[in-house]
């Protein structure tokens, strides 16, 4: 597979490292990624981590925008200077930084969750409370559909 997928939680060790899961680290082995870059989301309490495809997206994106506005220059920002590399050492584990702690809460468990070309980490508790959001949300969506005779 090589794709990431599922969602597991892991401790955080005395020396600060947490262990990235096995299925994570095979697509990580797959892909050939010798560094992992994490940046912040947006909305969400959470990192987006990938290899180097991650940051090709973001290059698409940006030269999409007029080079002299400043949606170029926010997106860049966003996108170098507002993330971090992440390396994972010979038994599959990162250190779980400041960078990582400040945005996400993170204090003693990190909850890997996967999103196909990249996973995300969350604080576990805040990821369960954004599941139960998200599954309400689709229910809703769902009814809604429903109700007015579409199914979507």
């Amino acid at each position: 597979m090589d794709r990431f997928l599922s969602s597991a939680v892991n401790r955080i060790d005395a020396k600060g490292r947490v262990s990235v899961p096995s299925g994570f680290r095979a697509v990580v082995q797959k892909r050939g990624y010798s560094d992992l870059y994490a940046i912040r989301q947006l909305d969400l309490p959470a990192l987006d981590v990938g290899g180097p495809d991650l940051l090709d997206s973001f290059e698409q994106r940006i030269a999409q925008e007029d080079p002299l506005l400043q949606a170029s220059d926010d997106l860049a920002y966003f996108y170098y200077g507002d993330g971090a590399f992440l390396k994972l050492d010979q038994d599959g584990r990162i250190t779980v930084t400041d960078f990582i702690r400040e945005h996400t809460g993170i204090t003693t468990d990190v909850a890997f969750v996967g999103k196909g070309k990249v996973f995300q980490m969350w604080e576990p508790e805040r990821f369960r409370a954004y599941g139960a959001e998200v599954r309400a949300r689709l229910l809703k969506r769902r009814q809604d559909a429903a109700g007015s005779g579409r199914s979507e």
